[in-house]
């Protein structure tokens, strides 16, 4: 119990930091105001940049993903199949 109510509480804290301040908030365009302090995007190559980022992180974090639950390596002398034949069989 004491952990859940330490990870709530750095949560709050951290949801609480990251709100902007109403100066912030002023400079920032419409579909991000609120969100983070400081400027945002201030013309249309740094959405292209965002949006490029946005896309490689993700395709980044499905491939990642897929690769570890299926690694697609059928062969039994992949190193994979002689490290776990070795330790775990």
């Amino acid at each position: 119990m004491r952990k859940l109510s330490f990870i709530f509480m750095l949560t709050f804290i951290a949801q609480q930091m990251a709100n902007a301040c109403e100066l912030c908030k002023e400079k920032q365009p419409k579909a991000l105001t609120g969100i983070t302090h400081g400027a945002g995007p201030n013309g249309t190559l740094d959405y292209i940049i965002i949006w490029s980022a946005v896309i490689i992180v993700s395709l980044t974090l499905f491939y990642s993903i897929k690769y570890l639950v299926r690694p697609e390596k059928k062969d039994p002398h992949h190193i994979k199949n002689i490290v776990t034949h070795e330790y775990f069989g």
